[in-house]
């Protein structure tokens, strides 16, 4: 007898619903930014979070970003401390001062 599979499709633009609760967890979670009309123009920070082959992947994102779209700058950052833990605040000022729009990357 066969049985069904069961599969869960999450849709990247919807709002992120915390499951545990901060206090216990330590993890800071939020809604997705608007998206942006253009990226014409703006600065868009690549955030390399540490793990094997990000940095490298930022760089060549930065690379397909001169070559593809010279109007957007970019800017490479590396996230210190744990990924999952709001321990960069000072980055995530500069981001929010001086950015358009964040990419975070996690790569492996």
């Amino acid at each position: 007898m066969a049985t069904k599979s069961l599969i869960t499709v999450f849709n990247p633009e919807a709002d992120r619903i915390p499951v545990l609760d901060e206090s216990v967890t330590g993890v800071t979670t939020w809604s997705m930014a608007p998206r942006l009309d253009s990226l014409d123009g703006k600065t868009v920070y690549l955030v390399n979070q540490g793990f094997g082959g990000s940095d490298l992947f930022m760089e060549q994102l930065q690379s397909w970003f001169a070559e593809n779209m010279p109007t957007v700058k970019t800017v490479l950052r590396r996230k210190t401390g744990f990924i999952f833990r709001d321990d960069t605040r000072d980055l995530w000022e500069e981001i929010k001062k001086k950015g358009d729009a964040v990419i975070f990357g996690v790569a492996g």
